[in-house]
């Protein structure tokens, strides 16, 4: 099989704090088969050079390439991989030699120098390596920022499940258990993928309802970690609305829809008021708080549940479960401090999808 394999990497301040990133295209450049990125701590832009293309042949032997071409914005690794140019420093030599163990193990590799901007999906995902270091060291400094709290934060990285056939038609989906769809699968994969490269993540808790089951078991294979079931993690009981849509919903019991639109203490007949989903969400967060303390945990769930996690770390009032938009798969950071201060360091993201 045939690939493109396109390199970068950095370095902020040469030498200064580096990484580097690999995107593993198909040969038509339409899509993208794999990607790698990391932070490597300090160094020059040579060496973050020479660790992307090292990642990109790595990468590109893992999906099975035999015909390689690489493409990458700094002229001296070009010409060092293509044998026109010596390799001089010490420091680059033993790269040089890796890269070209790595290349042997496939039928053909051409190395084709391009201008930075045709390089941008590797170069972005180096600066994402980087951003991600930097930030990290910033929270170790000063980890609670204006807050002056004190004591290592427990973590809880928040994930949406990916998209179900109800989410598809945008139909209250409570306590029914349909399973992924394709998108979803791919989704929970996609964010899988994210997670593994973030690391550092020391246990995965889920939802016991299927759809966050399965997009929690895919991140914790990526990361070689069992997936622990928490039963307050569930959504929202909808009672005689779940399946319906908004506009089903409320020509079925148009007071009741406005009044629980109005107020968190209403419930949906026979189902689950949102201070009561509130209530069982604490105990799940102080159970981590207790049981976790100091970890990152990453924390499969639901858009209400979810909400109410962001919510509790915000100190805010009830207005804010309506005005908070989650998609599915979706990412988001709480961090919560050994003497009650909280902080929320990242909502709703999604570039990894």
């Amino acid at each position: 099989m045939k690939v493109l394999v396109e390199a970068d990497g950095g370095s902020r301040g040469n030498p200064g704090p580096a990484g580097y990133g690999a995107v593993v295209w198909s040969a038509d450049r339409t899509e993208v088969l794999a990607e790698a990125k990391e932070a490597i701590g300090r160094a020059t832009n040579n060496v973050a050079e020479y660790r992307g293309l090292i990642a990109g042949l790595e990468t590109a032997a893992g999906v099975g390439a035999t015909d390689v071409e690489v493409r990458m914005d700094s002229k001296l690794v070009v010409e060092q991989m293509a044998g026109r140019w010596r390799v001089k420093h010490p420091d680059l030599a033993a790269l040089h030699q890796q890269a070209r163990e790595h290349a042997a193990a496939f039928d053909h590799v051409v190395y084709t120098w391009v201008p930075r901007e045709q390089n941008s999906a590797a170069d972005a995902l180096a600066n994402q390596a980087m951003d991600a270091a930097a930030e990290s060291e910033a929270v170790k400094a000063n980890p609670a920022g204006w807050t002056g709290a004190t004591g290592a934060p427990t973590r809880l990285l928040l994930l949406r499940h990916g998209q179900t056939p109800l989410s598809v038609e945008r139909r209250y989906s409570g306590r029914g258990n349909p399973d992924l769809t394709e998108l979803g699968v791919r989704q929970a994969a996609a964010a899988a993928g994210y997670l593994s490269r973030i690391g550092g993540i020391d246990a995965v808790v889920s939802s016991p309802l299927q759809r966050a089951r399965d997009t929690a078991s895919a991140a914790a294979g990526a990361l070689g970690l069992d997936v622990e079931v928490d039963d307050d993690l569930i959504e929202t009981d909808f009672g005689a609305w779940e399946g319906l849509t908004f506009r089903e919903a409320s020509e079925r019991d148009p007071d009741l829809h406005r009044r629980w639109l109005a107020d968190t203490a209403v419930a949906p007949p026979g189902g689950e008021s949102f201070d009561a989903v509130a209530r069982r969400i604490t105990r799940a967060q102080q159970r981590l708080l207790a049981e976790r303390a100091g970890q990152t945990v990453l924390v499969v769930s639901h858009v209400t549940p979810i909400k109410t996690l962001l919510r509790v770390a915000l100190d805010a009032g009830p207005a804010i479960l309506y005005r908070l938009h989650l998609d599915l798969a979706s990412l988001s950071i709480a961090e919560f401090y050994p003497d009650g201060a909280a902080s929320v360091r990242l909502v709703n993201q999604t570039a990894y999808l």
